[in-house]
């Protein structure tokens, strides 16, 4: 997680589940956005785990942070490939 790509989505992901906690209200479709901005690790792990808040959460920050090394893997490796 240490390229930018990484640390950009990170911060993408959190600002996403703020502004979706502050903008859900009862019937609200807000905190959708997070999952699918999470998919599909956070989505499978939405799935995996046992329903309530704090494995909604779980499954967020942990999808999140999947994809970031997801990231920062193909980053690194995309400029491995380069030749100078």
């Amino acid at each position: 997680m240490n390229t930018l790509a990484a640390r950009l989505y990170l911060i993408a992901c959190a600002l996403l589940l703020a502004w979706a906690i502050l903008a859900a209200s009862e019937g609200s479709m807000a905190l959708v956005l997070p999952i699918v901005a999470t998919a599909p690790a956070g989505l499978v792990l939405l799935l995996v785990l046992p329903e309530g808040a704090v494995a909604f959460f779980l499954s967020l920050v942990l999808g999140a942070l999947v994809n970031a090394l997801v990231i920062g893997w193909c980053a690194r490796a995309l400029r491995r490939g380069r030749t100078s």
